[in-house]
């Protein structure tokens, strides 16, 4: 065991920066063979001469962007090719294909319980001991796994790792913790830690000076000199299970099996809130719309808490979320977000005074008054024959004497929290297509929910006790008022646990409809809106049509199959519409398989989808059911029945959830792809809204398809339905080839989005 220097009390020693412990203290006798001798527990002080600063480590010249990456480092721990300190937790070199390693003594400015997070480009891991030593740090939050995630400075909540779960702290007491960080040769490199107290509201604060202190003075030892470095779970190799993917839509979220809860006595519902009327003005009835206008009549929700739909592993390449612009980013990062702090001197220590090298800068004119120790140098000779010229683009080595460009390994800033969120709108992105759900405002959820549970326990005796807030999901309409769907997980009578899944609406300002049931107040009123419920137990028909996909086809009974297995869920069917396939015998596969419902029509000649999805809506019989236009290469989450259902209301709502593209190679289990931002063609509706707009135009996309789903969207918005846009949660389409699909001739219509006005 090292201290820094430790000074026995006997009431000799007075110092300010010393404070009284109780240590074991283990004195090392070289003399009886390096055995270690323990003494019993006595008072010491220790003093800690090296308080603002932390140790820091560089591993340069190695490229990647995971700590994983950083620890196939050989030199990696024991070795870097810099030590160094840095004042803050909060460094930016500048530079490219390097690792960090941060470590030293956190202290805490007051007792009490705080919260962590950590930013960074590219991958970071924030490690903290319960105590000061190395041997109990835990990981605490990190920023990516895979190299691919990354996030702008100051962004503290981009990915559910960053941000910690609550650690006492005592201020009387020091924290052993460790950073690694690792950056490849793209983006604006940097790394931060910040922490706040947990209390709802407070800002994260990067960690300064004042709060930190070395692990160990390293400014006298040899590089070889490495038995001081403290060697962690954090700076090894970490083995036994396989890596998962870094997609945060794949960690475990309680709207995944939400369905699986009992659901709430509708009677206890009845007469919560007033009844009003829903009439948003965004609805275009009978407003003319020119041919594929539709797209831009589509608005988005804003959902609540946090669905981490957003493809953040996806954006090492595609920046599209930030509002600033591919080539802005390109040449100038992110650098903008962040204030450098004023600096000493420019130059590190470690590299030569440039004056004592060379007089002028390679790029420069001498100076003119400087005089020339040699007025008549010899001239250059001509380079011989093969040789290399003045203006040869070869590479060649510096010329020695030259100084190398000067790294500032110590360069720290300051940076203030960023909620880009923000600055997004509920217009229909066609653009960005790794972009997430908007996310709708913590404190406007609270005010709502708040109102709402007084009423129902107001209507109910008190029963009532708030659990969880599942999911919450707004239309904003600022004209009138916000349609809200609320999904809350409920104690009733303390007994039983039971769901809520509801849609309420808070009116802005009435209509002259409206003012006559209701108060003539000038406040926002929480009410029901009428001919705004959804039917808990409607049939759902999926609707497929195929040709010749026996492998395709198969997957998705077997999908269907394992869909009634898992949900214990009857209320579905499957109508697959078979253009006679030659390769499986489609009919006997249904008849071997368990889907509770099943309907086979088998087709004449080539692959039409528009005709293949009207024959199958036409066999249904109930116009009071839902129809889902569907596609074969789809992955279903477990909780797509009741998501249909919640977004489609007979009259007023359509669904078109937005699904997640996968890429070559990638699977539901490493989704790697994109969010399919215009395409209409997964849709849901109720029959008969389906068939009061006239269906699928079979005679325009007869031989042909692309387009008929934005066709279709224009005549079901003119009809004056809303159309409900979400990005779902583990919602697939698989990559597969198109080569030989349906037939072998077909025409498939392209249209760029650029010509969408």
């Amino acid at each position: 065991m090292r201290f820094l220097q430790v000074y026995h009390i006997k009431g000799l020693l007075q110092h300010p920066c010393c404070v009284s412990v109780c240590v074991f203290v283990c004195v090392c006798r070289s003399c009886l063979g390096n055995t270690p001798v323990c003494t019993n527990i006595f008072p010491l002080f220790v003093c800690w001469q090296y308080k603002g600063q932390a140790n820091l480590h560089v591993f340069e010249d190695w490229c990647g962007a995971s700590i994983a990456q950083l620890r196939k480092n050989l030199h990696f721990p024991l070795y870097p090719h810099t030590r160094t300190i840095v004042k803050k937790l909060a460094v930016a070199p500048k530079w490219k294909n390097y690792g960090l390693r941060i470590f030293g003594f956190l202290h805490p400015y007051r007792d009490g319980d705080f919260q962590f997070s950590v930013s960074s480009d590219d991958n970071s891991e924030f490690w903290l001991s319960p105590d000061e030593s190395p041997l109990n740090a835990r990981l605490l939050v990190y920023v990516g796994r895979l190299g691919t995630e990354w996030t702008a400075p100051g962004e503290f909540s981009k990915f559910r790792s960053q941000s910690s779960k609550s650690v006492h702290l005592i201020s009387s007491r020091r924290y052993y913790f460790e950073i690694l960080h690792k950056q490849d040769d793209k983006g604006s490199d940097h790394v931060e830690v910040g922490w706040r107290p947990f209390l709802p509201g407070l800002k994260y604060e990067v960690i300064d000076s004042a709060y930190i202190s070395l692990y160990t003075d390293e400014s006298s030892l040899k590089m070889n000199s490495v038995d001081h470095i403290p060697q962690t779970l954090a700076s090894h190799i970490q083995g036994g299970s396989t890596m998962q993917h870094g997609a945060d839509m794949l960690k475990p979220d309680p709207r995944d099996t939400f369905y699986s809860t009992p659901m709430i006595d509708p009677a206890r519902l009845e007469n919560v809130l007033p009844a009003c009327l829903y009439s948003p003005t965004y609805v275009v009835k009978d407003f003319p719309i020119a041919r594929y206008q539709g797209l831009q009549f589509v608005y988005l929700s804003f959902v609540y808490p946090n669905d981490f739909t957003r493809l953040t592993h996806m954006e090492r390449e595609n920046k599209c979320f930030y509002r600033e612009s591919p080539i802005y980013l390109e040449k100038f990062g992110f650098y903008k977000y962040m204030k450098m702090d004023e600096e000493e001197d420019d130059r590190p220590f470690f590299f030569p005074n440039p004056d004592d090298v060379n007089p002028a800068e390679p790029d420069q004119e001498p100076d003119a008054n400087r005089s020339n120790p040699d007025p008549d140098p010899d001239p250059e000779p001509e380079p011989e024959e093969g040789g290399m010229s003045d203006y040869s683009y070869e590479e060649v080595e510096a010329r020695p004497g030259w100084a190398e460009e000067s790294i500032n390994w110590q360069r720290t800033f300051s940076v203030n929290p960023m909620d880009f969120e923000l600055l997004r709108s509920d217009w229909n992105d066609l653009r960005c297509n790794v972009s997430g759900n908007l996310q709708l405002a913590e404190s406007e959820v609270v005010d709502v929910l708040a109102q709402y549970m007084e009423k129902l326990n107001e209507r109910n005796g008190g029963i009532y006790t708030l659990l969880r807030i599942i999911n919450v999901e707004k239309r904003r309409d600022s004209a009138r008022g916000n349609r809200y769907l609320v999904e809350l997980e409920l104690m009733e009578r303390g007994r039983s646990v039971v769901r809520l899944s509801e849609y309420i609406y808070l009116l802005l300002h009435r209509s002259r409809l409206g003012e006559e049931s209701l108060e003539n107040t000038d406040s926002p009123l929480l009410c029901q809106p009428v001919m705004l419920q959804w039917r808990r137990d409607v049939m759902v028909h999926f609707v497929v049509p195929v040709k010749n996909q026996a492998r395709w086809v198969q997957q998705f009974i077997s999908d269907m199959e394992n869909l009634h297995r898992q949900t214990k869920d009857d209320n579905f069917s499957i109508i697959i519409v078979d253009f006679e396939s030659e390769d499986m015998d489609v009919e006997q596969a249904l008849r071997e398989s368990t889907v509770p419902r099943y309907e086979y029509l088998r087709r004449e000649g080539n692959f039409e989808r528009s005709a293949g999805l009207q024959i199958g809506v036409d066999t249904i019989e109930d116009s009071h059911s839902i129809v889902f236009l569907c596609d074969l290469h789809i992955h279903f989450p477990l909780n797509i029945l009741e998501s249909i259902r919640k977004h489609c209301v007979e009259g007023r709502l359509a669904f078109a959830p937005i699904v997640m593209r996968l890429g070559c190679g990638s699977s539901p289990q490493e989704p790697d792809g994109y969010w399919e931002v215009n395409g209409f063609g997964l849709f849901g509706i109720y029959k008969s809204d389906f068939d009061k707009i006239g269906g699928m135009n079979t005679e325009e996309f007869k031989d042909r398809w692309g387009g008929e789903d934005w066709e279709l969207l224009d005549r079901v918005l003119q009809n004056g339905l809303e159309v409900e846009r979400l990005r779902l949660r583990n919602f697939f389409h698989y990559y597969h080839s198109k080569r030989g699909m349906w037939n072998n001739v077909c025409h498939v219509i392209q249209i760029d989005p650029d010509m969408v006005e």
